[in-house]
């Protein structure tokens, strides 16, 4: 199995930026797609963006097209998510997720079968 640890999460002012890291703990994360997810208070989690095995494919949610960006580095078992321009409606808890599916990306939380803890990004205004 895969054990996924977050980090770099912490309080911003609107429009600065934060990296996140996830860190893997398998020895086959290069097999596994994997996705970042976030939830706010009040609302359900949602679909973030998501990177393919190779990390040549990306997909991500509307709402951060453009100011997010995903990448991952298989040498060192850990993604991340680059997020820019941040906005206060980006405050959430954000997690990352590794699915084992044979699809080339996933945006449905329901296909990933791991998650780590969380990690909490609150932009201030």
């Amino acid at each position: 199995q895969v054990q996924l640890v977050e980090s770099g999460g912490g309080l911003v002012q609107a429009g600065g930026s934060l990296r996140l890291s996830c860190a893997a703990s398998g020895r086959t994360f290069s097999r596994y797609v994997m996705g970042w997810f976030r939830q706010a208070p009040g609302k359900e989690r949602e679909f973030v963006a998501a990177i393919s095995f190779s990390g040549g494919s990306t997909a991500y949610a509307d709402s951060v097209k453009g100011r997010f960006t995903i990448s991952r580095d298989n040498a060192k078992n850990t993604v991340y998510l680059q997020m820019n321009s941040l906005k206060p409606e980006d405050t959430a808890v954000y997690g990352c997720a590794a699915a084992s599916s044979w699809r080339p990306l996933i945006i449905q939380d329901t296909f990933y079968d791991y998650w780590g803890q969380g990690t909490q990004v609150t932009v201030s205004s």
